[in-house]
C-alpha cells in the first residue's frame, strides 16, 4: 500500500498522485502544468495503460488537463469525479485539446520558414480528449462509492469550483484498513455563487494544498462591488475599455454575478446600459452548466434569487462571443465596455487579442480577478512592465493594470489551518503539496511546530508506505532552468523601502517565533494586495 508523489509538488500547477493498493494503479488528479516548471517532476511509476483509475478532485486543468494524454497512452480505465465536475470537463477537456492542436498548427506554419526544424506534434488531440470524458464515471456528493474490492471513496464539497471536492479514500488489504483525505483546492469562505469547504471527520492521512499557505486574505470581507464600480466607473469616463482576463470556468461566472448586482443597483453613472462581452466559447458553455449544477451546488444566497426567478449570473446588456467574427468585431466598437476573456493568465485564447488592441491605450484598464502564476504573461503584466511582445509584435503598456482585491478561490492560510484542525482527531501525518516552495516548506513547518500536527513537504518522486507509515524514498528537488524573468527597475522609492523593511527584518533576527511568524504573514498579506 504506497503513495508516491509526481506533481504539484513544491510547485503550485500540475497536481497529481499515485496509489498502488489492492491490486490497482490510481491517480488522484492529472493535471497540466502551467507558468514557469519549477522542479522536474517523476515519471508516473507504471506505464498510463496500466492505471486503473483516477480519482479527480475538481475540473481546473492544473488538475485534469493531462487526463486526454493519459487516454491517448492507453488508459482504459476509469475516472471518479462529481457531476458537476464530469460536466465541466466535457467542454474543458475539449478545450485543451483544440489549444493543442491550434499551438502544433501555428509552430508548424512558423517552422516552414526552416527546413532544420521537425514537425510540431500536440500533446493530444480531440479524439484523445473525447476518449477521456467518455471514461468518467459521475458521483453524487456525501456518499460513499464502492470502487473494487478493497477501495472505497466519498466526495465531499470543498468550496472552490463547481463540482470541486475533497477525496476520501479507503484502502484494505489483508484486513488492514487505512484513509487518506486529498483535500484538492480548498476553497475560500463567503464567495459568490458556491458553499464554503465542507470539512473531513476522520483520516489517518491527509495530502493537502497550500497555495495561500504563507498569507493571509483581508480580516474584512472585501466590497467587491463596491471596488469593481469604482474600476468601472473611472475607466468609463476615460473612453476606455476594462479588459478582464478571466478563467473561463468559475471566475468568470462570479464577475457575471457581481456585474449583474452593479447593474440592478444602478451603480454606474452616465454609463449605465454599458455592454459586457464575455469572449470565450468555453466560459459560454461552462455557464450553462452552472445553470444546470445550481441546486447542487450554490450557495444559500445564489439559491435565494433562483428561487425568485432571477439569474444569478445573466442581466441585459450581457453579449456572448461565440465566433473568431464576433471575437474581432468586439475592437471595432467604439463603446465603452467590459470584455471578459480567457485565459485567466493571458498565456494562450482570445484575450491575447484584446491586450493587443487595449494594452498601448491609456485610458483603458487591465483587470485581473484570479491568481498569476510566475512566468506568465499575466504575471509580468501585474508586477509592472513597460512593454510586451504578442504576436510577435512589442507592444507598449499604457492602460492602468489592477487587481481585484481579495478575489480568490483559495482559502488563505488560516482557511487551510481551519480545515485541517476540522479533523475529530490530528492525522497521523499531513503531506503538504500544491504550493510554491517555500511556502511548502513554512507551512509545513507551521502545522509541525505552531499546530502540533505532524507535517511533511514531498518533492516529486518521494515514496510513502501507508501501512508502515515511513518513507520509503525520500526524493530530492531536481531544478529546471529558468529563462531570465523580466522586470522593471524605474521603482527607486519603493525600492528603497523595500531595504528598509530588510534592515527592520535583520532588527528582528532572535525574536520569538510566534511573533517573527506574525510579522511574516503581515508582510506577506502586503504583498499579496499589490501582487
Amino acid at each position: 500500500m504506497k503513495l508516491v508523489f509526481i506533481g504539484a509538488a513544491h510547485e503550485v500547477t500540475g497536481s497529481c498522485h499515485y496509489i498502488n493498493a489492492c491490486g490497482k494503479h490510481i491517480l488522484v488528479d492529472y493535471g497540466m502544468e502551467q507558468g514557469v516548471n519549477v522542479f522536474e517532476n517523476a515519471s508516473l511509476p507504471v506505464a498510463e495503460s496500466m492505471i486503473d483509475y483516477v480519482f479527480l478532485t475538481h475540473a481546473h486543468v492544473d488538475h485534469s488537463g493531462m487526463l486526454p494524454l493519459l487516454a491517448a497512452r492507453g488508459f482504459q480505465g476509469r475516472i471518479f469525479a462529481t457531476e458537476a465536475t464530469t460536466d465541466l470537463c466535457s467542454i474543458m477537456l475539449r478545450d485543451c485539446a483544440h489549444i493543442q492542436m491550434q499551438e502544433a498548427e501555428w509552430k508548424n506554419r512558423k517552422a516552414k520558414r526552416s527546413s532544420t526544424v521537425a514537425p510540431h506534434e500536440p500533446l493530444f488531440n480531440m479524439e484523445d480528449a473525447d476518449n477521456a470524458v467518455r471514461r468518467m464515471v459521475p458521483c453524487p456528493y456525501d456518499e460513499k462509492i464502492e470502487i473494487c474490492e478493497g477501495i472505497q471513496i466519498r466526495f465531499t464539497d470543498i468550496g472552490h469550483l463547481l463540482g470541486s471536492a475533497s477525496i476520501e479514500v479507503w484502502l484494505t488489504e489483508e484486513g488492514t484498513t487505512k484513509k487518506i483525505v486529498f483535500s484538492g483546492d480548498i476553497g475560500n469562505k463567503d464567495q459568490p455563487l458556491l458553499r464554503d469547504p465542507a470539512k473531513t471527520a476522520k483520516a489517518d492521512y491527509v495530502v493537502m494544498e497550500s497555495t495561500y499557505g504563507d498569507r493571509l486574505h483581508s480580516a474584512e470581507k472585501p466590497d467587491y462591488i463596491g471596488e469593481l464600480t469604482e474600476i468601472l466607473q473611472e475607466t468609463f469616463d476615460r473612453g476606455g475599455n476594462v479588459v478582464i482576463p478571466s478563467f473561463a470556468v468559475g471566475r468568470t461566472q462570479e464577475m457575471l454575478y457581481f456585474i449583474r448586482k452593479i447593474k440592478e443597483d444602478k451603480l454606474i453613472k452616465r454609463h449605465a446600459d454599458f455592454p459586457v462581452y464575455v469572449d470565450s466559447p468555453l466560459a459560454v458553455e461552462a455557464t450553462g452548466i452552472f445553470h444546470k449544477n445550481e441546486i447542487g451546488c450554490f450557495d444559500e444566497e445564489a439559491m435565494e434569487l433562483v428561487r425568485k426567478g432571477i439569474n444569478p449570473i445573466s442581466f441585459p446588456g450581457l453579449r456572448l462571443s461565440i465566433t473568431s467574427d464576433e471575437s474581432k468585431a468586439i475592437n471595432f466598437e467604439n463603446t465603452p465596455k467590459v470584455i471578459i476573456s480567457a485565459s485567466g493568465m493571458c498565456d494562450a485564447g482570445r484575450i491575447r487579442h484584446h491586450l493587443k488592441h487595449n494594452l498601448w491605450r491609456q485610458e483603458c484598464t487591465v483587470l485581473f480577478v484570479g491568481y498569476q502564476s510566475v512566468g506568465t504573461l499575466g504575471r509580468i503584466l501585474v508586477e509592472g512592465v513597460d512593454e510586451v511582445k504578442l504576436f510577435g509584435e512589442p507592444i507598449e503598456v499604457r492602460a492602468s493594470i489592477r487587481t481585484l482585491s481579495g478575489l480568490s478561490g483559495h482559502a488563505d492560510k488560516n482557511g487551510l489551518i481551519e480545515w485541517v484542525e476540522g479533523f475529530e482527531e490530528k492525522p497521523r501525518k499531513v503531506f503538504v503539496v500544491h504550493g510554491e516552495d517555500n511556502v511548502c516548506k513554512s507551512f509545513a513547518e507551521c502545522l509541525q511546530v505552531e499546530h502540533g500536527i505532524k507535517a511533511y513537504a514531498p518533492y516529486s518522486g518521494t515514496e510513502f508506505n501507508l501501512i508502515t507509515g515511513k518513507l520509503e524514498y525520500e526524493a530530492l528537488p531536481i531544478p529546471v532552468k529558468k529563462k531570465a524573468k523580466v522586470v522593471s527597475d524605474v521603482y527607486n522609492r519603493l525600492l528603497a523601502a523595500g531595504q528598509r523593511l530588510l534592515a527592520v527584518i535583520r532588527k528582528n533576527e532572535g525574536g520569538a517565533n510566534k511573533d517573527l511568524a506574525k510579522f511574516a504573514d503581515q508582510i506577506n498579506s502586503l504583498c499579496d494586495k499589490w501582487d
